[in-house]
């Protein structure tokens, strides 16, 4: 009987506590949504215009034609495959680029982000005053959004991939390095205590006990920010940080519509296929098997 009335107990706090968690989430949803101005009925008017806009970069390819080649005058022949593609030889170099701009910066960034991290763990062997203030070095560097560094960069070196690299560089240091130390400070301290008692120095406690354990999760938030520096590194494009995302906004444009959908095909299947195999090292790696 009492363990009864105990049950109904805890069901009816239970139930209360959800109700009163849900009502506080829509209450912040309500508010957040009037701050920022967001109306459903504007979105629902406005649809038709956004489905008219795909439609448009939708390609007039024709069956008939779909693999022809070129007609007598060297011209491609309208509604053929190789119509639509006639931008790849600019689009696919582009692509190449901006895929070796995340390459670089997330090489770059993981090196220097795995020594900061050690400098800022509370379990590492760095001085208060120095892990105080690499934490906060780093936490400017992700608190800045990668389109902000690459405009101030843009705007100092000009339109290129350089200014690309160095705005995914410095947020990547800044994002690795929080995950890192985080990782590092969630270790077990036995084979560290162990390695102390056998008179180890700080690098070989390092070496040989720290380093092991985050192995696994140190590589899988490499191969992570690899996804996620070449998505940016799309988007940087955009403010003419080079690459395949400039392509895209100046097709975006000059209302080369066609262009534009081939442009955004190119970048989906190649995030795909980076998704695909970044997935599979990271299971790899996690499992032991890498």
């Amino acid at each position: 009987m009492q363990f009864e009335q105990y049950y109904q107990q805890v069901r009816r706090k239970q139930k209360t506590d959800a109700l009163m968690w849900s009502g506080m989430f829509m209450l912040l949803y309500l508010l957040s949504g009037h701050f920022a101005e967001f109306s459903l009925r504007q979105i629902i008017n406005n649809a038709p215009s956004l489905f008219d806009y795909i439609y448009d970069t939708i390609p007039d390819l024709s069956w008939q034609h779909l693999f022809a080649g070129r007609d007598e005058s060297g011209h491609a022949v309208p509604g053929s495959l190789i119509y639509w593609g006639y931008r790849l030889h600019i689009q696919l170099p582009l692509l190449w680029e901006t895929l070796n701009v995340a390459m670089a910066a997330t090489l770059v960034s993981s090196v220097v982000a795995i020594v900061l991290a050690f400098l800022c763990a509370s379990n590492g062997y760095a001085p208060a005053p120095v892990r105080v203030g690499v934490r906060s070095f780093v936490a400017f560097l992700r608190t800045m959004p990668e389109l902000a560094w690459a405009v101030m960069f843009v705007m100092a070196f000009g339109v290129g991939t350089f200014p690309g690299f160095v705005a995914l560089t410095l947020h990547s240091i800044g994002s690795l390095t929080k995950l890192f130390y985080e990782s590092i400070e969630a270790i077990s301290d036995k084979p560290v205590r162990g390695l102390t008692s056998c008179g180890s120095s700080p690098i070989q406690r390092v070496r040989f006990a720290f380093w092991p354990q985050v192995k696994p999760t140190v590589l899988s938030f490499v191969f992570l920010r690899f996804e996620v520096n070449f998505r940016s590194s799309t988007i940087l494009g955009l403010v003419g940080a080079g690459g395949i995302g400039q392509e895209l906004m100046t097709n975006i444009s000059l209302g080369r519509n066609d262009q534009v959908s081939i442009t955004l095909m190119l970048i989906i299947i190649v995030v795909g296929i980076i998704d695909s195999l970044s997935g599979v090292l990271r299971k790899k790696v996690i499992s032991g098997g890498a």
